[in-house]
């Protein structure tokens, strides 16, 4: 049997380890994908940390996959052999829960998540259940497409499915992995982007991206500035800091909306009667669908901004990427590309 590398995390709190594994085979309504590319996210945290209950060591990291199906299981149709094809954050569903039974596959009650609960793509190839594969663009690059796959995900359906319409106000809470996306999304939905920001070194990357407003945080307030303008429909929040999200609900126009797609840990406080106060809102966003995410970015030319690292290197990117020093997304290039 054929052996491969792999980044494995041995337990809680461990290094990342390169090892050499068998070659899994995928069992019926599986596929083997030969891993391309794979992006590193905050969520990768969650299995090199050990923040979920009950997950199994050692486990391989990664859910923004991209490959090329190398073998295809028992009963497997309508998926070929060299296919390109990604999988993200959703590794599998049960078919059986009251959540499947009604069609809401993301949430069902024993869901799989890849790169946790399931190996993920820290690795050359990695076994993917067919319900969680998605088709990739021909004209894709699996470098640029990877992060798409939840941080491209995430933002995107978090735009699409909020009540902002063309022509609405639209600010974008934090400038990087997450709002270097969301930037572009907004603009390519034709919402009046806002870029919130603290300081003045990302201003030009913020209009090169195509914002119409940037705010420095560190010296404007940023809530007063909205409601100057009439006050924001929707404000998409990637900055991990609570209570920087909860003073911004005061710049929410009438049925505005703050969409919380960051993990911030710390509490918000929030005054009820600031959400009274124009019947605002506040959630927080996790879905999204992946192809439909990847065909309008195909589109409309939505990229991610990414620094490449090889598979050996994969610590080295998770640290640039934890530390918030990568620009924007780090990536691992694995094997070879299409």
């Amino acid at each position: 049997m054929s052996q491969c590398e792999s980044q494995e995390i041995n337990s809680p709190g461990s290094g990342f380890e390169l090892v050499q594994r068998e070659i899994p085979s995928p069992k019926s309504n599986e596929v083997l994908i030969k891993v391309s590319a794979c992006g590193i996210c905050h969520g990768d945290a969650i299995v090199k940390e050990g923040h979920f209950p009950g997950i199994k060591y050692p486990r391989i990291p990664g859910h923004e996959v991209m490959g090329t199906i190398a073998q295809l299981g028992a009963g497997v149709e309508h998926w070929d052999l060299g296919q390109k094809v990604g999988v993200g954050w959703h590794g599998g569903h049960c078919f059986k829960c009251k959540a499947c039974r009604r069609g809401d596959f993301k949430a069902c009650e024993n869901s799989l998540i890849t790169g946790i609960s399931i190996d993920g793509g820290y690795a050359e190839y990695m076994i993917a259940r067919l319900e969680a594969l998605v088709s990739i663009p021909d004209e894709m690059s699996f470098l640029e497409g990877a992060p798409l796959l939840c941080a491209g995900r995430t933002t995107f359906g978090g735009l699409k499915y909020s009540q902002a319409r063309g022509g609405d106000l639209v600010a974008i809470h934090g400038l990087g992995g997450l709002g270097h996306l969301a930037v572009q999304y907004a603009v390519k939905l034709g919402f009046k982007t806002v870029v919130l920001s603290r300081g003045k070194d990302k201003e030009k990357l913020a209009y090169a991206l195509g914002a119409h407003v940037y705010i420095d945080t560190n010296t404007t307030d940023p809530s007063k500035e909205l409601m100057k303008m009439g006050g924001a429909k929707v404000i998409l929040c990637t900055a991990p800091n609570g209570q920087a999200i909860a003073d911004l609900i005061s710049g929410l126009g009438r049925d505005g909306e703050i969409i919380n797609v960051t993990g911030a840990r710390e509490p918000m406080q929030i005054p009820p009667m600031l959400l009274l106060g124009g019947q605002r809102s506040i959630k927080g966003w996790v879905g999204g669908e992946i192809e439909e995410t990847l065909n309008f970015s195909t589109l409309f030319k939505v990229k991610p901004m990414v620094e490449l690292f090889p598979l050996e290197e994969a610590a080295a990117a998770y640290d640039k990427m934890i530390t918030s020093k990568v620009h924007f997304r780090s990536v691992l290039r694995i094997g070879e590309l299409c």
